[in-house]
């Protein structure tokens, strides 16, 4: 995976959760060396990540869907307008910013080599009503619910994300 997931998982950690030392623990219960560099440009491999973000959610104490749901708020709300601001100007409100989110994964990837971004369906049962449906063969649905109660405080809207068992999200947009 494009290592500008890590990469953001370790400025967070460095930032919000402890500093460089916490850090070098996440990697020390990963496996990995304290010297472990990672380059957003790169690619990391699906494991490493995987266990990154779980040896986090393990050394601060907390579960891992409250880890996704950090590391969903910190890359939608810094990390994400900073390195990836030109796909921030155009969607106006939260659901169109969902909506551009194939279009999006297909621009970024598009000359990464072996990319496999995740795709989303949708379904819109009426205006205020969004249903996504995550499909990616890396299985990370936690981080894509993070990831999309963020974009909600990112376009200071009140909305609600709930889960459902397909890997889907329903979001409801309190539109006028």
């Amino acid at each position: 995976m494009k290592g500008s997931i890590p990469d953001s998982l370790q400025e967070l950690i460095k930032k919000h959760h402890g500093g460089p030392g916490m850090w070098k623990k996440i990697l020390e219960h990963a496996g990995l060396p304290h010297d472990f560099k990672i380059y957003a440009h790169k690619d990391v491999d699906d494991e490493t990540v995987k266990t990154l973000i779980d040896s986090a959610a393990k050394v601060l104490g907390i579960t891992y869907d409250e880890a996704a749901d950090a590391f969903g708020d910190y890359w939608m709300n810094e990390y994400a307008p900073m390195k990836y601001f030109a796909f921030f100007n155009r969607p106006r409100t939260a659901k169109e910013f969902l909506l551009e989110m194939n279009r999006v994964h297909e621009k970024i990837t598009a000359k990464v080599e072996n990319a496999k971004p995740p795709h989303f369906e949708y379904k819109t049962p009426d205006r205020n009503t969004l249903i996504m449906k995550y499909e990616s063969e890396r299985g990370m649905y936690p981080i894509f619910v993070g990831l999309v109660r963020a974009v909600g405080k990112y376009y200071k809207e009140d909305i609600k994300v709930l889960r459902s068992g397909d890997n889907s999200v329903k979001v409801s947009f309190n539109y006028v």
